[in-house]
Parts: C-alpha cells; structure tokens; sequence
C-alpha cells in the first residue's frame, strides 16, 4: 500500500528512520544497489535488504533490480557519510528501541498455564507471567486474560540474545495504598522482649557460682584418672621386677647348696 509513502523529502536533514520512501535504482552491484531518495546524496540497498517478488533467496542483484526501476524502501540508518535504505519493512518495535520500563500496548496471540505471550510488535512475542498478571492471587491466567485481548503492559526485562521479553500488566495497576479511601495498616514488628525480661535473664546468668567456671570437665576429669592409674601400673611394674632381681641370687644360693650336699 502506497498511503504510508512520505513525499516531499529533499533534504537528508528530513529523514527518519522507519521512512517509507519511494526511490529510483542508479546502479547495481554485486553487493546491492544505489538508489535515489530524492536528498542530496543516494542511499545504499544492501544485498541482503532486497526482497524478492516470491519471497526466494536471491542469487543475483541484477535478476530482482535493474538501473531506473522504481522501489519501495524503508529508512535503515542515517549516518553521516551515507544512508542505508532496505525493501524489507521494518518492526514496529526494534531491539534497540525496546527499554526496561517502557509501556507498550499490544495483542494477546497465547495462552498457557504460566501465563499469556504478547505481540507488542517486536521480533519475538513478549510473555506476561501469570505472577504478573495481577496484584491478587491468580489461579488461571485466562481469568484475567484472553486470546485477541488488547492490553497495555510494563517491560520489565528482556535479553536480546535469547531473544526474550517480559511484560507486567500488575506493575501498572495501583496498589491499595494508591486507591482512593483504601487504608493500608503496615505489617506489625516483632515484639521485643521487655526490659524486665531481659535484666531477669541477666541476673540469671549472674547467679551462677563463678567456681564452675572453673571446675574441670568430664574429659578432663576421665584424662586424669587415665594418668594416675598408668603412674601406678608402672609402680606396681617397677616393684615386681624390682622384688624378681632380689630373689634370683637366693634361688642360686639354694641350688648351689643342694649340689654341694649331694656330692658330700
């Protein structure tokens, strides 16, 4: 449709991106084509911009576009040494026009049981989750929404590179405290523990004798019976081999006297 089409642009000043133009085809390369857009200077049709009559992938420049053909082209970028044009009209909503917190409107396409996909118009469908759908509890998200709905959300995230975008319907509803007549009584504190309370705790801990700071514990209590019956083990140790080495010379003597008897 040629409603869209801005004419009267003679100065590249008056562009914007998103323009639908008209242009003439100057010339043809591998690389593309050069159009005039009717401003100062021509604009470049990269290859990859041209589309083709079915939609096909294209081989050649030259067997889609040929010099003095007239074109349709949507504006791309304006930078100072050129401008870029392409045949392929652009999204209502680029990535690098979407911003965390912007407000967008859009048509609910999905339902699921986590929550409704959006078409905002970017590349990728946006999803509302079903925590997002509402300051209240909901059970099944097309008890708020459904299929073909028109409704105005938050962005609240996305990520370009897994080619995300998360809505909140909730964000834009007021809260109680925002509704008029509404009273909001703030969660109660935890209660503290009365002064009386804590003194008594304090002097509780006091009235302990301070001796059982010092009284031994059971492991040291059961260490030190461990080393005095080992001291007297080895007493008793000591004593036996001591009483050994005192008899042997006896034992000796005895036999010494039984031989001597026996001979005589």
């Amino acid at each position: 449709m040629e409603s869209d089409i801005i004419t009267g642009i003679t100065s590249s000043d008056q562009l914007e991106r998103k323009m639908h133009l008209k242009g003439k085809v100057v010339k043809t390369t591998r690389a593309g084509a050069i159009v005039d857009i009717g401003v100062e200077k021509p604009a470049l049709l990269h290859v990859s911009q041209i589309v083709t009559e079915k939609d096909e992938p294209l081989l050649k420049v030259e067997e889609t576009l040929k010099e003095n053909d007239e074109v349709e082209v949507y504006v791309r970028n304006i930078r100072d040494d050129r401008i870029e044009v392409s045949m392929k009209k652009p999204l209502p909503l680029e990535w690098r026009e979407i911003e965390k917190g912007m407000v967008v409107k859009g048509k609910v396409t999905e339902i699921e049981k986590y929550g409704a996909f959006v078409d905002i118009g970017a590349e990728r469908l946006a999803l509302v989750h079903i925590s997002e759908l509402s300051h209240g509890y909901v059970k099944n998200t097309s008890d708020v929404v459904k299929v073909g709905d028109e409704i105005e959300a938050k962005v609240i995230d996305f990520n370009r590179r897994r080619k995300q975008i998360k809505l909140s319907i909730r964000e834009l509803e007021p809260g109680l405290d925002e509704i008029e007549g509404v009273k909001v009584t703030p969660a109660r504190k935890q209660r503290k523990k009365p002064r009386k309370e804590t003194r008594q705790r304090e002097q509780k801990k006091e009235s302990v004798p301070r001796e059982r700071e010092n009284e031994p514990t059971f492991m040291e209590i059961a260490m030190k019976e461990a080393m005095e019956k080992a001291e007297l083990e080895e007493e008793q140790k000591a004593k036996r081999s001591k009483k050994q080495k005192k008899d042997q010379p006896n034992e000796r003597d005895e036999l010494l006297s039984r031989t001597l008897k026996h001979r005589f």
